[in-house]
């Protein structure tokens, strides 16, 4: 690309924002960081969407790796020379295949608890849009537990706070997850509800302290359906 003069503002806009999240092929990605260093309203939308999406990282829980990796870059480095053998006494030699059948016993244990364990459970995310249609908050559900991040903070009236609330599918009123902070990250281990896909989550505004009806009791300035991590 050549650059973004002829191009409106909102597809400049998109076109940053697919840049910052990866959605971009190779090539398109490449074309966009060759015209950043001579395009100022490319690199000022870059910006924006790098600061907007900033606070994702808080919602990313440290992992540890997984097991196998070890394994697999030591198969993946060459083999060390073979040393030499050493003589091995005949009274030790009787010990080997009891040795080898126990370990194969354990082996065959582990694979059996592999086997047997029950598959992670798939991360659940939404993204909640305010009314012009820009990303406001970050919604992550992983396991029972939500967290919520605000990508584009903002502050609310002095006597009005937030409240987050969520709906699952089949339910008939949405349950309280409790008021947000005004830092605007949170996590929430709610009671009763397990998130699923499809789960609606809603922010209201509400007076002090929160809803006083069990339901919203402002309006609901943000709303958004869980759907799982990486589908379409």
């Amino acid at each position: 690309m050549s650059g973004t003069a002829a191009m409106p503002p909102e597809e400049i806009e998109a076109l940053a924002g697919e840049y910052v999240i990866g959605t971009l092929d190779a090539r398109e990605a490449a074309a966009v960081e060759a015209a950043l260093p001579r395009d100022a309203a490319l690199r000022e939308a870059v910006t924006r969407w790098e600061a907007m999406l900033a606070p994702l990282a808080a919602l990313a829980p440290p992992e540890a790796p997984p097991p196998q990796l070890w394994s697999r870059i030591e198969a993946s480095l060459a083999p060390p020379a073979p040393a030499a053998k050493p003589a091995v006494p005949d009274w030790r030699r009787w010990l080997w295949p009891g040795w080898a059948l126990g370990a194969s016993a354990v082996a065959a244990g582990l694979a059996a608890f592999l086997v047997m364990r029950p598959a992670e459970t798939p991360r659940l995310m939404t993204v909640l849009m305010s009314q012009r249609d820009q990303p406001a908050w970050m919604v992550q559900a992983d396991g029972n537990a939500i967290r919520l991040a605000a990508l584009n903070p903002r502050p609310v009236e002095g006597d009005r706070v937030l409240q987050l609330w969520a709906l699952p599918q089949g339910a008939t009123a949405p349950t309280s997850l409790g008021l947000i902070p005004a830092s605007g990250s949170f996590s929430v281990t709610p009671g009763g509800i397990v998130p699923q896909a499809g789960m609606l989550v809603e922010i209201s505004l509400e007076p002090p302290g929160g809803s006083p009806l069990g339901r919203p009791s402002g309006p609901v300035l943000f709303i958004g359906r869980l759907t799982a991590a990486g589908s379409s």
